[in-house]
């Protein structure tokens, strides 16, 4: 068990049943473990927090509402992270380029929401580039899987997924959406810009359902290249406590109808259910 497990024990709290009520009383303290605060243990801005610990729902709820995310190789003890600065995009800010406006208009692709979870983050895993051996996944291995999929099944991790015209699946994204904010994880894709497109759905279904902050966890060329941006780690700390707490629609499996990417660029394109 890790150092920073409490004393007192276990708050029983289904996640299930959580409200934006009960996340503005009781949302640090769900789980097991006493996080710390990542400006006292990390003020040089490195970006792990804490080690150990486990990856159980309430567990990951209270990390993510903290600004803390799970990041680890197999076989290796869970390390927690909150790096600085935070590489984050406002749904509203997003613009897609004009070569996805383009593809977009002539594709005959669709995008849905929870039709293929497990099918997304499995491709996820899938390593990226011929670096890794034959076989070896991912940092999103088999216990990260097993994770994210109970919360899946929680109604808290949902999945984008792109459609091309014979059903097939071409890409995707998965994170967590806790109030209103939304923790991004990882996305994939086999067809040209696929990720792209689920990306520009997402800012879309944020923007329509009052969630106001996408997190990016960390930059790269490629989140940069779509529009994020960074912002100082204090900053998305002091957010976040108002976003875990603020109310949105909820994204539930059977809410939302199939989506043509054509039609991304009209107003409020999600077909919502509320």
């Amino acid at each position: 068990m890790s150092d920073f497990a409490k004393d007192d024990g276990r708050i029983d709290i289904d996640a299930t049943d959580i409200t934006p009520e009960t996340f503005s009383k009781n949302i640090r303290s769900l789980g097991r473990y006493n996080f710390p605060d990542p400006v006292m243990v990390d003020p040089d801005g490195i970006g792990i927090v804490a080690v150990g610990g486990d990856l159980a729902p309430t567990t990951l709820i209270s990390a993510y509402a903290q600004g803390l995310f799970p990041w680890f190789n197999e076989d290796e003890p869970i390390a927690w992270w909150c790096p600085e600065p935070r590489c984050i995009i406002v749904p509203t800010d997003y613009k897609p380029s004009k070569s996805l406006r383009k593809q977009a208009n002539r594709a005959r692709w669709q995008l849905t929401l929870n039709q293929a979870f497990d099918d997304v983050i499995r491709a996820c895993s899938l390593p990226r580039s011929n670096e890794l051996p034959e076989g070896e996944h991912t940092w999103i291995h088999d216990e990260m899987i097993q994770a994210y999929t109970e919360l899946h099944a929680q109604g808290f991790a949902h999945s984008i997924e792109v459609w091309d015209d014979k059903q097939q699946l071409i890409g995707g994204l998965y994170g967590l959406k806790i109030g209103g904010i939304y923790f991004g994880e990882s996305m994939f894709h086999v067809a040209s810009n696929a990720s792209k497109l689920a990306f520009w759905g997402l800012m879309r279904l944020c923007a329509q359902s009052k969630v106001e902050l996408v997190d990016c966890q960390l930059p790269n060329d490629h989140l940069m290249s779509l529009g994020a941006t960074t912002l100082p780690r204090a900053g998305f700390l002091a957010q976040l406590n108002t976003l875990i707490g603020s109310r949105s629609v909820k994204w539930q499996k059977d809410s939302h109808q199939p989506l043509a990417v054509s039609l991304l660029d009209k107003p409020e394109p999600w077909q919502l259910k509320i």
